[in-house]
This record gives structure tokens, C-alpha cells and sequence, in this order.
């Protein structure tokens, strides 16, 4: 009789808890494509000096409650990081560098994560909304926000962001000991595009 008592009462929790959640409308969208560009720069910034590749998406959602967009979080696969503005044997040195102990340290941090914690309305004539969310690279977390634009509707979510900038050095990304550290901006620009479903 007590099992059978016990057994009714996890089945009445779980039930409450699955039509709490319906309830609230909370629904969760999986990213489809991503576009999530990067620009750096040396000192004497111009487009000799300004190097810029891409980083790919390991996974992402997009959070609702009565499909209003109220959130999401994001994987981001460091070790796809690569530049695009060198070509052949340049190239590869530059990736490379990007991803060894000097900057992202991948080995280290495989993933970046972003989680989205408030979106409000701006005043922006180019850009509708304001982000803000925490930013997790190479274990050090720091909240950042970026204008962008969100459509949805009951199909879809295309989200656009400008181009916003970060400090490196907030996350550690710079050489060590070394002058040539001096040589680059610390500013590293960031573009995020994706679409969900």
C-alpha cells in the first residue's frame, strides 16, 4: 500500500511540475545556422593591420515564455577558430598562434559559452534590441551586452547583432611576456548571425 502510495505521489509531481512548465509557455528553439565573425587589429589600425576570421557554433537555443524571446544559451567550439583574411603558409601560422597558450588556449578551453539574461527594447534607429548576457572564455566569465536585431515569428528567429567589441585581456587572451604584446589592440570585434527554427 505504501508503494503504491508513493508511486501515485511521484507521478502526481511529475505531472504538476510538466504542466506548471506548459502552462508558462516556456518553449525552446535549436539555432539552425550561425555566422559568428571576429576582427583583431595592431596598434596602427588599418586594413593591412586588421586581421578577421570566424568561429563556429557548437550548439544553441533560444529560450521563450508565451513566445516572448526571454533568453538562450550558446556553445561556442574554440577549436574551430581560423582566419580568413591570410592565405597558405600565413594562414595556418596565424590560427594556429590564435589558438595556443599566447591567446585562446583551446587545448585548455575547447568551448566558449554565452547565455542570454535580459533582452530590452532600444532606442537604436539600426538596432531594435539590446542583449545582455555573461560571456565564459578560457574560464573567466564577464557580462557584456551588444545591440542586435530579432525577428520571430511562429516559424522562426533570425538574430543579428552589430558589431561589438571585447577586451582580450579581460579574458586572459594576450602573450605573457613579450613586448610584442603591445603591438595589438586589445579590442577583438565580434559579429553574431543566427537563425532558429
Amino acid at each position: 500500500m505504501r508503494k503504491l502510495f508513493l508511486l501515485t505521489l511521484l507521478l502526481f509531481t511529475v505531472t504538476f511540475a510538466f504542466a506548471q512548465k506548459k502552462a508558462k509557455g516556456v518553449q525552446v528553439a535549436k539555432v539552425q545556422t550561425s555566422d559568428i565573425r571576429w576582427w583583431g587589429y595592431k596598434v596602427v589600425k588599418s586594413e593591412a593591420t586588421t586581421h578577421t576570421g570566424f568561429v563556429k557554433l557548437k550548439s544553441g537555443r533560444f529560450f521563450f515564455e508565451d513566445k516572448v524571446l526571454t533568453g538562450g544559451d550558446f556553445i561556442l567550439d574554440m577549436r574551430s577558430l581560423s582566419n580568413t583574411d591570410l592565405t597558405g603558409e600565413d594562414q595556418l601560422k596565424l590560427t594556429n598562434h590564435l589558438k595556443s597558450f599566447d591567446f585562446f588556449d583551446v587545448k585548455k578551453h575547447p568551448v566558449a559559452k554565452f547565455e542570454i539574461t535580459k533582452i530590452l527594447p532600444s532606442k537604436n534607429l539600426d538596432y531594435g534590441y539590446l542583449v545582455y548576457g555573461n560571456l565564459t572564455l578560457k574560464g573567466v566569465r564577464k557580462t557584456i551586452s551588444f545591440p542586435a536585431n530579432i525577428r520571430t515569428n511562429d516559424k522562426f528567429i533570425e538574430f543579428e547583432s552589430a558589431k561589438f567589441s571585447i577586451n582580450r585581456r579581460d579574458f586572459k587572451a594576450f602573450y605573457k611576456s613579450s613586448i610584442k604584446d603591445y603591438l595589438i589592440k586589445d579590442q577583438v570585434d565580434i559579429q553574431i548571425k543566427m537563425t532558429a527554427n
